[in-house]
């Protein structure tokens, strides 16, 4: 293939690898409020445009899908042309998302531009996890996790004046004020991004590649998306992700709806926060500190024994939140807990994605895993909103939550960590076919 533009950039003009990777950051943080902020919304929109709240959750379930299923295809412009162009395309159509949602009078017409939003952050989310994964093959894990931990935590830092600008302004203004605020910082952001040069490797790799490889399996060869397409741990993979997905979905749609059926949404619990608000964001602090942690763990422990510890932690959290979510302590602390055992999904199956398949093509390649949390999405938006609406209880989707997350976990370390094992064996033998040229040893970014 022909070097594209962006590769031909000159190296003094490539920002430091770790400048970008706080550029990533700053940009996941700018685009969190489009998903998890979005339960502040839901009952307020819902009285505004006089729907259901099935017809309000479609909302989001339309976000996740066009944030997930169109990652490929942005995954691969941002492997051509590089992340640089394509994040501030990203930026534009954040910020027209939520402009555009709190100009919205019809049902329609929020379905469209939350749509918009969704585009673009899936753009950004994408192009600063490839990023990540290309720059940092050393550190895969923990700077994979910090870049995702940003689209976690970053609500964190916002949920508060949202929740009160919401109150006194309305949503819609809401919508408006922040759209404008996410759009420029994401363009900001966009600025400082690059994508490696042809060959580049970090600083003492050939040292590191070997402490690497007898930790965790590593594929020798750069597997094209269609490569992967035919390679059947990509399937597994794919399959534990769709199920991984739905349980934090479900709580991140529908954490509102949760306290008011158990009545402790309006309960002020500590420094004149309600419950919700608070859940919120201890959730949000949480599901970003988890992506970091467990992917520093599994730098260290394997990918795979990572998946299978953190998940069967999070099915016993979902049990406790059952039992308990009544106390409005225990409503905030265990929805934590459940986050910070969930939220490592966003740093564990893009790694373990880079680590089976290489690096040229990791950005698309993790654009198609990622389309999994749009396949969960429909489950956790109106599926489960559907489930209550028919039983009056959350208890069966509670216990959907807990057979999903402990099949998953032990998918991981009975079936995918012997299945990428016998692949990584195999790839060792391919190297020479696959991989065409040799790499450039290429230094100046460290």
């Amino acid at each position: 293939m022909t070097a594209s533009p962006s590769s031909l950039i000159h190296p003094s003009r490539i920002p430091n690898r770790w400048v970008q990777l706080v550029a990533g950051i700053i940009a996941m943080m700018a685009i969190a409020n489009l998903q998890y902020a979005w339960t502040l919304f839901t009952k307020p929109i819902q009285a505004h445009l006089h729907v259901s709240l099935v017809a309000v959750q479609w909302t989001f379930t339309l976000f996740v899908l066009l944030e997930t299923w169109l990652v490929p295809f942005e995954g691969f412009l941002v492997d051509v042309i590089g992340p640089r162009l394509m994040l501030g395309i990203g930026s534009i159509m954040v910020g027209l998302g939520w402009i555009g949602s709190g100009r919205a009078e019809t049902i329609n017409a929020l379905y469209f531009w939350y749509g918009v939003g969704g585009v673009g952050a899936g753009v950004v989310y994408g192009g600063a996890i490839g990023n990540a994964l290309k720059w940092f093959p050393d550190y895969r894990g923990l700077c994979v996790g910090l870049t995702a931990a940003a689209f976690g935590i970053g609500t964190a830092t916002t949920i508060a004046p949202v929740a009160t600008m919401l109150k006194v302004s309305g949503y819609q203004h809401t919508f408006i004020v922040w759209g404008m605020i996410q759009g420029v910082v994401v363009l900001a952001s966009a600025l400082f991004m690059a994508r490696p040069p042809m060959g580049w490797t970090p600083p003492d790799w050939e040292a590191k590649e070997v402490k690497i490889k007898a930790r965790i399996n590593t594929s020798a060869v750069d597997m094209t998306p269609l490569q992967m397409l035919h390679q059947p741990s990509f399937y597994v993979i794919y399959l534990m992700m769709t199920m991984l997905a739905f349980g934090g979905l479900v709580v991140t749609a529908q954490l509102n709806p949760m306290a008011s059926s158990y009545h402790v949404d309006n309960v002020v619990v500590a420094f004149g926060m309600t419950a919700l608000v608070l859940a919120i964001t201890v959730d949000r602090i949480l599901n970003g500190l988890t992506r970091p942690f467990w992917g520093w763990v599994s730098d260290h422990i394997g990918r795979e024994n990572a998946i299978f510890i953190s998940f069967v932690l999070e099915a016993i959290a979902v049990y406790a939140l059952l039992q308990l979510m009544g106390h409005p302590v225990w409503f905030v602390a265990l929805s934590g807990l459940c986050f910070f055992a969930w939220g490592n999904i966003f740093s564990l199956f893009p790694s373990i994605t880079g680590d089976l398949y290489g690096n040229k093509w990791a950005t698309t390649n993790y654009g198609i895993v990622y389309t999994a949390k749009g396949a969960a999405a429909a489950f956790a938006g109106p599926g489960a909103a559907w489930l209550f609406a028919k039983t009056g209880s959350w208890t069966k989707v509670f216990w959907a939550m807990i057979v999903c997350d402990l099949i998953a976990a032990f998918m991981a370390l009975l079936w995918l960590k012997p299945m990428a094992a016998r692949a990584v064996r195999k790839s060792e033998g391919a190297a020479p076919v696959l991989n065409t040229a040799a790499p450039i040893k290429t230094r100046g970014v460290a």
